[in-house]
């Protein structure tokens, strides 16, 4: 028998002692201090008394002592790894209520079954009206599921916001008004006063006309498409050095004026177009010129005519006098296009590239109306008959027709491609033509407010329209592309196209006699065209 047949191996009962964690930590410490390795650690959970572990601790050297940790510190480091079940279990059922809920929403919903209209609505919704591979089914539930999460007045209030905003969009871009001074009260009063008398005889000459035989009108046209069929150059002149801007026929046609580049107005004689007055100075080219009605060529001092300049300059002039006898400058630097005199011959309208046009009063020799209402340049105008009335046209494609008695902006004129170059009132006092740089003339009715018909004139711009004076039977338009045009009015058929000049046409006027039409044009000549019987 060896000697290792007399150990006795004994298994030591391991015994677990419960306690507080702070004091098992404070052992644990108090053991890494003595120097204890972690491997050995687990010797500490050996120790069955404390007379053991006073022992060890005896037998170990001694290390400097360490500070225990705080019970605040031991409650942090658990709260740190401590997890919630009952909260995380409580969220997903709320989420899992919420989405029960919005299914049971979205089935309640009553949505159309109609494919168009659910797109329509997803439009409303600022979603997308198809998804890739999805059928009519599937939209409608997706709609649905929207519906069940935005409200299902959703649609609804956003048609009612978009209405809103359309509203709103539109008082912006209406007209508005504000107080004016007395001189523009005056001048209102003064041309309510002085349009209706003249309304009432245009609507009573109407009536008279209507009495008149329809054999009698028909053979009346007849006569005149005749004489416009037959029309010709009767005379040529070259008016200046530079291109001829514009054009106007006196009131009692015995008389035309022309504008050009040069910054020079000349005055002719009709029908021999000799040269009668130079009118000097502009220091930049003429844009448009006007004669005041009512003026007799032998009353001296008064004006009688005006002209607009590149420069902003308007000049107001005499017969018989090359200086100007009165000077407009409230437009520098913008230019002034186009003008003309009211029918009385008290107040004088201009087109200015300030987006604006302007009502001057000679008699009270002040500025009564500084009009705003387009959005770019306003490049022509016209006075109706009665003179109640204006229409302006602007580069913004836009016409606009004015009430002078109360400055509202009665009608729009919407439906040109292109800026407006030329615009003319009917003599019937509510047809209105206007010329645009889409090539087309469009008449408009005053009294339907809408356009009736649209020509297609030309195959370049249209510089300029014009309306018969003494009846309107018939309208004249020229063009960039060296023709003028001459059409029936009611058909609007082309009766004569009046060909001859080498560079574009820019102006035309019709005599108040309808014997003479002028036309001006870059070739630096005007012409003047009467019919040969």
């Amino acid at each position: 028998m060896s000697d290792d047949d007399d150990i006795k191996y004994v298994k030591r009962q391991r015994t677990l002692h419960y306690g507080s964690l702070e004091e098992s930590e404070r052992k644990r410490l108090a053991a890494t201090s003595a120097g204890i390795p972690a491997s050995s650690s687990s010797q500490l959970e050996d120790i069955d008394s404390d007379e053991d572990y006073e022992e060890q601790k005896k037998s170990a050297p001694s290390p400097p002592a360490a500070p225990l940790p705080t019970a605040g510190a031991l409650v942090n480091k658990i709260d740190d790894d401590f997890f919630d079940l009952e909260t995380e279990v409580a969220k997903d059922k709320v989420a899992l209520l919420e989405e029960f809920e919005r299914k049971k929403r979205a089935r309640q919903i009553n949505v159309s079954t109609d494919d168009a209209e659910i797109k329509r609505n997803l439009r409303y919704l600022n979603e997308p009206i198809c998804y890739f591979g999805e059928g009519p089914a599937e939209r409608r539930r997706r709609l649905k599921e929207l519906l069940a999460s935005l409200g299902e007045n959703a649609i609804k209030e956003k048609k009612n916001e978009e209405e809103e905003r359309k509203q709103l969009q539109k008082e912006q871009e209406s007209t508005w008004y504000h107080e004016g001074p007395e001189t523009l009260r005056v001048a209102r009063l003064w041309i309510a006063d002085y349009s209706l008398p003249r309304a009432k005889c245009r609507l009573e000459k109407a009536r008279q006309n209507l009495k008149v035989p329809s054999a009698t009108r028909a053979g009346r046209m007849v006569e005149l498409q005749k004489r416009l069929q037959s029309l010709s150059a009767q005379s040529s002149q070259v008016g200046d050095t530079r291109p001829l801007s514009g054009c106007a026929f006196s009131n009692d046609s015995k008389f035309l004026l022309t504008s050009s580049w040069s910054g020079l107005c000349k005055l002719w004689s009709v029908p021999n177009c000799k040269l009668q007055q130079t009118l000097r100075g502009h220091t930049s080219y003429v844009g448009g010129v006007a004669f005041r009605p009512n003026v007799q060529h032998d009353e001296k001092n008064i004006v009688a005519m005006a002209s607009g300049g590149h420069d902003g300059a308007v000049k107001l002039w005499s017969f018989g006098s090359e200086e100007s006898i009165a000077d407009i400058t409230g437009h520098m630097p913008h230019r002034v296009s186009k003008l003309d005199f009211h029918p009385s011959g008290r107040f004088l309208a201009t087109a200015c590239y300030d987006a604006s046009w302007r009502l001057w009063d000679l008699e009270q020799k002040t500025e009564v109306l500084h009009q705003e209402g387009h959005a770019k340049s306003v490049h022509c105008l016209a006075f109706q008959a009665d003179g109640s009335v204006i229409v302006t046209g602007g580069l913004d494609a836009f016409g606009r027709v004015w009430d002078l008695r109360t400055g509202r902006c009665i009608m729009f004129l919407e439906g040109h491609l292109g800026s407006i170059f030329g615009v003319d009132f009917s003599p019937n006092g509510f047809h209105i033509a206007t010329g645009s740089q889409d090539n087309t003339c469009k008449i408009w009715d005053l009294r339907r407010r809408q356009s009736v018909y649209t020509i297609p004139a030309h195959i370049n711009l249209i510089s300029d329209v014009k309306y018969q004076r003494d009846g309107g039977s018939f309208l004249a338009t020229c063009s960039y592309d060296c023709t003028t045009k001459i059409w029936s009015n009611k058909t609007w058929q082309p009766l004569k196209t009046l060909e001859g000049h080498d560079g574009k046409v820019v102006s035309l006027g019709i005599s108040s006699d309808s014997h003479y039409i002028l036309t001006t044009s870059f070739d630096r000549t005007f012409k003047l065209w009467a019919s040969d019987s």
